[in-house]
């Protein structure tokens, strides 16, 4: 089976990792976690970051971090994996979910400022959501496999309903804006990026948040350490042991290394997947985004025809031929855990969920498989578009 997406690890994680264990540093204290922080900072564009066990407990701590908790509300886009929701919940916040735009297939921050101008009115700390009685204090925008959002009118809507932005990047490592601004330089409060197994830069599991705010970055640090103060054991609040070992940030500073690589190899097979798409009718290669340069962690092709059964039909096919072929995120209003939550209607990403087809995209992918991939992509779309 060719997997969708596996790690590059040919680069200097086992000369790193043999540091470890021979200087016997192997959890959350060593010289690689403070490395691994200076870069992810750099790469950011921002003035720190706190690298945490993973993507998840990254924008759990990010909002806790802005004590965004019980009674307060946080705008998600329902075309997203759960973890976003999941980590609002975690902080004790609920979500507000609301569509994305047909043009990126992010939130649609059109639809977001009319629901916000027509549900609240100003609060100290936000904005109250009269019906709920819960205080929306921040928008996760979600740069779905990598691509770009409009940060400057994000931006102007948070500061226009004084919230803020904390962006999940889960996916968007080396994602730069206009001009090639880093995503911390944006205006944005905080952005959270994952470090999974099948991400660009993997540490095998973790995560990472940078910001600008040097003393927020320092609260996320206390609340990801058990609220320690001291040599001693003594802590003043209740928190998390959510800490990056140094393991993980070994593997990672390796990773780092090699990210221009790895993401000249993203944009290669974007490009393939792209010139594949445009031989059929009722195919599309994945949004390019017009804000910035897409990170591309996933490309594929994105089917515009009428055929409800055509997701099922092409799995199958693909899964048979040997190549993995999985269905995109469920979204988060079609989710147990979220089908009560505060819901926008969702036409656009009610629509296109079932029509997004990832294919394989490890930054080392064979030519081989490459080439048998798009001859079973083709072989399959030749034989639905004739019949």
């Amino acid at each position: 089976m060719i997997p969708l997406a596996v790690p590059n690890l040919n680069g200097n994680e086992a000369a790193y990792l043999q540091e470890c264990i021979v200087s016997t540093f192997v959890s959350t204290v060593g010289p690689f976690v403070g490395a691994f922080e200076t870069q992810i900072a750099e790469l950011s564009g921002t003035t720190a970051a706190s690298v945490l066990c993973s993507g998840t407990t990254a924008l759990h701590l990010a909002l806790e971090g802005f004590d965004i908790g019980q009674g307060d509300l946080v705008m998600v886009p329902a075309l997203t994996f759960i973890a976003s929701a999941n980590a609002v919940r975690h902080a004790g916040a609920d979500v507000w979910l609301v569509d994305v735009s047909a043009q990126d297939w992010m939130l649609d921050v059109d639809a977001a400022r009319v629901a916000i101008e027509a549900q609240t009115d100003a609060h100290p700390n936000g904005r109250l959501h009269r019906e709920s009685g819960k205080v929306l204090r921040a928008i996760m925008p979600v740069m779905i496999m990598g691509s770009v959002p409009d940060f400057a009118a994000l931006v102007a809507m948070a500061k226009d309903f004084n919230l803020r932005v904390i962006v999940d990047a889960a996916a968007a490592i080396g994602t730069t804006y206009k001009n090639g601004i880093a995503l911390g330089a944006t205006g944005v409060d905080a952005v959270c990026y994952s470090f999974n197994g099948n991400k660009t830069v993997t540490c095998g599991g973790g995560g990472g948040v940078a910001s600008n705010d040097d003393a927020y970055i320092e609260r996320i640090k206390h609340l990801s350490s058990t609220g320690r103060v001291g040599a001693n054991y003594d802590h003043d609040i209740v928190a998390y042991n959510y800490r990056m070992t140094n393991l993980q940030a070994a593997v990672g500073v390796a990773q780092l290394e090699r990210v221009d690589a790895f993401l000249a190899s993203k944009k290669k097979i974007r490009d393939i997947y792209s010139e594949l798409s445009s031989n059929f009718k009722s195919l599309e290669p994945f949004p390019e985004p017009a804000y910035g340069q897409n990170g591309y962690w996933f490309s594929g092709v994105y089917y515009t025809g009428g055929d409800k059964n055509v997701d099922l039909e092409f799995q199958k096919h693909m899964k048979s031929a040997g190549i993995d072929l999985r269905p995109f995120w469920k979204p988060l209003h079609l989710q147990k855990p979220y089908a009560s939550s505060l819901c926008e209607p969702m036409p656009v990403t009610d629509d296109i969920w079932k029509r997004i087809f990832p294919l394989p995209c490890s930054t080392h992918i064979s030519d081989q498989d490459l080439n048998k991939i798009i001859r079973d992509t083709t072989n399959f779309w030749n034989k639905h578009e004739a019949s």
